[in-house]
């Protein structure tokens, strides 16, 4: 499976930005795509997910739902990250994964988004 994270960019304090993660390959060994950010010092952490098949949807925290949508466009193998009202402490490059054999792989390249204030 290949993954290409596209759509970061400069976007001021309360704006919003759509992140995209196309998939390819062999898309159907996929159990869920993950949206990951990771800030500079540090770790990086999850921040949504929505499962392939049944596209259920998880934010973590819970209370990013809303903020943040993540969809899946099936004819594309697309999924989508909508961010809005963005802080400066979203900034960070935000990479996609694919959830398969129980662990978190395929890691596409990021893309930064920053924010500023």
């Amino acid at each position: 499976v290949q993954l290409q994270a596209s759509g970061g960019g400069l976007v001021q304090a309360g704006g919003s930005l759509r992140l995209s993660c196309a998939a390819s390959g062999r898309t159907f060994t996929i159990f869920a795509i993950g949206w990951f950010r990771q800030a500079p010092g540090k770790e990086r952490e999850i921040v949504a997910r929505i499962n392939w098949n049944a596209e259920n949807t998880y934010y973590y925290p819970r209370s990013e739902e809303g903020r943040l949508t993540i969809s899946k466009d099936s004819a594309r193998n697309t999924v989508y990250l909508q961010m809005d009202s963005l802080k400066p402490e979203d900034t960070a490059v935000y990479y996609c994964a694919a959830l398969r054999n129980s662990r978190w792989s395929d890691w596409g390249q990021g893309t930064l988004v920053t924010v500023s204030s």
